[in-house]
């Protein structure tokens, strides 16, 4: 049975521009800054989100914790989104590594109210620790792939630069943002003063992210990423399919968006199953599993044995994950295989 795997856009391979780029990659040693096909992804990343530099890491989380590392100091205290993935998912790396104290905001779809992250910015008192960063995530995991409103963004960057504290956008699937808003990238990233993204993720290179800030905020990444190991040498293999990710891979994400959209109307005609169309923005589905014979896991279960991967994320949330292995043809042979799984888990 062919296998239609909607677990995550991670799970992309990569295509064969890009493992041609690899093969034929100029490199260099990276540590000390010679490797020329890295300084070339870093030069175009940070041309397209209008920052001075940027940093090529091996990993999303290496990059948010060396974000972290680079703009707080031990002791201080860092503003999150309570279902953040700086958060929820990278092992509690703002206490290990930054020696800082996270301090959770609750949001809808992934927006904090303004009000709360206001209230959350502490006063100057000697019993406090200082507000030293506030982080915001773009598109939403958690939250099923949501797109926090360019609005929204630039009024909590006006609140930050008031209270004098730096805002770092953990843009994973940033670009997955921009292509739903319509808007140039660059534009979501002037609202924060350090942006990462994800090449392997929407973007399906094989490996890699991207941070990017001003020329000295980049140079104390450098000597951070170094800290937790993350100096690669003969990078540029790497990097290659980064180059080609930025060049061919931004533009079909509309297409991904599609896909989740037809999954996800699909998912509400179904009895038992029930999803919120609105919040259904990019290329994830959420849906609620309340036909009381299911629960999330046991149907994950059910509906990996019939060929269609996805990932449970609570007792009765089920994520799907649409990417550009996953084409429209798949989308609909994954919706009759979930309909079968439920009608024979009926009988």
């Amino acid at each position: 049975m062919r296998r239609i795997d909607l677990r995550s856009d991670t799970v992309t391979r990569p295509t064969a521009a890009m493992r041609r780029a690899m093969f034929e990659a100029e490199v260099g040693d990276d540590v000390y800054g010679e490797d020329p096909t890295v300084n070339r992804l870093q030069e175009v990343a940070a041309a397209l989100l209008g920052k001075e530099a940027a940093l090529f890491l091996s990993s999303g989380t290496q990059a948010n914790q060396v974000a972290v590392l680079s703009h707080a100091g031990r002791g201080e205290e860092v503003i999150v989104e309570a279902e953040s993935h700086i958060f929820y998912y990278e092992v509690a790396g703002i206490a290990a590594l930054a020696a800082c104290q996270a301090r959770p905001v609750p949001g809808c779809r992934g927006m904090m109210d303004l009000d709360r992250v206001e209230a959350a910015i502490r006063a100057d008192n000697i019993h406090f620790p200082r507000t030293a960063l506030i982080c915001v995530e773009n598109t939403h995991n958690r939250a099923g792939g949501t797109v926090l409103p360019l609005e929204h963004l630039e009024e909590l960057s006006g609140l930050a630069r008031h209270h004098g504290v730096p805002v770092h956008m953990d843009g994973a699937r940033v670009f997955n943002a921009a292509v739903a808003l319509g808007r140039p990238v660059a534009e979501i990233a002037a609202t924060a003063d350090s942006v990462m993204f994800c090449l392997s993720k929407g973007l399906a290179a094989p490996v890699g992210s991207v941070l990017t800030g001003t020329k000295a905020f980049v140079e104390r990444a450098r000597r951070h990423r170094k800290l937790l190991g993350g100096g690669m040498r003969q990078a540029g293999i790497l990097a290659a399919a980064g180059l080609v990710a930025l060049d061919t891979m931004v533009d079909r994400l509309a297409d991904d968006h599609a896909n989740a959209r037809a999954l996800a109307r699909g998912i509400a005609s179904m009895d038992g199953l029930r999803v919120d169309l609105d919040a259904v923005q990019t290329n994830m589905v959420l849906f609620e599993v309340v036909d009381p014979a299911w629960d999330a896991a046991s149907l994950v279960d059910g509906l990996g044995r019939a060929g269609v991967l996805c990932s449970a994320l609570s007792l009765r949330k089920i994520r799907l994950v649409t990417h550009c292995d996953v084409s429209t043809e798949d989308v609909a042979e994954a919706l009759d295989r979930i309909e079968t799984v439920m009608t024979r888990g009926r009988r």
